[in-house]
């Protein structure tokens, strides 16, 4: 018998809608009685906490080496408080977000890729990551909220194509996420319990 749970992953920009589709899959496996625990990052921690009000500021920004250092340390909590007792307890821990993340915001500013990996040797693989794949003009445009230091078509661009590279590097599972809600999350349904029900 497996001890330990399953860890699943939702990436994807701004306004892939990854944030609705993750509400909407967390619901149906508790309706089905899973032991869900949703969580997200930048997490609740205070350096998750710091890194909310500095992508607010619509200020400058640091050096994509320090919002690596930044991302990497609020994972450290989040990994060792959150994700691995939860795992222990046999719980489904889902994450809007994880170090793919990292490796695509803060890379496409210039980051070292193996750099970001190599400092992210604490934090385990997902079982599954879904990326929620969409073009950044029309991801901007569905985003009703005021933008963040993140959101810039340009800079998405460079973005969505480290995202897109990781699809074979890492084993991402990509899904058109330009379609309408309802074929998106029967779509991400099926992925879910697919996996669940192979293990």
């Amino acid at each position: 018998m497996r001890k330990s749970g399953f860890f699943i992953v939702f990436e994807g920009i701004d306004g892939s809608g990854k944030t609705l589709h993750l509400n909407n899959i967390f619901q149906e496996l508790r309706t089905k009685g899973h032991n869900v625990l949703k969580t997200r990052e930048p997490s609740s921690s205070l350096v998750g906490e710091f890194i909310h009000r500095y992508a607010r500021q619509q200020k400058s920004r640091l050096s994509p080496e320090t919002e690596t250092y930044l991302f990497t340390a609020d994972r450290f909590e989040h990994v060792n408080n959150i994700i691995k007792p939860a795992l222990k307890r046999g719980r489904i821990v889902m994450s809007d977000r994880y170090f793919y993340s990292t490796i695509a915001y803060q890379g496409a500013l210039g980051a070292n890729l193996d750099w970001i990996k190599e400092i992210n040797w604490f934090a385990p693989k997902p079982d599954l990551c879904i990326l929620f794949d969409i073009l950044p003009d029309i991801s901007l445009h569905r985003s009703k909220r005021k933008r963040t230091l993140f959101e810039d078509a340009d800079y998405l661009r460079k973005v969505r194509d480290i995202y897109l590279s990781l699809i074979e590097q890492e084993g991402l599972i990509k899904i058109n996420a330009d379609r309408s809600r309802k074929v998106i999350r029967e779509e991400v349904s099926l992925i879910i319990h697919n996996f669940l029900n192979s293990r």
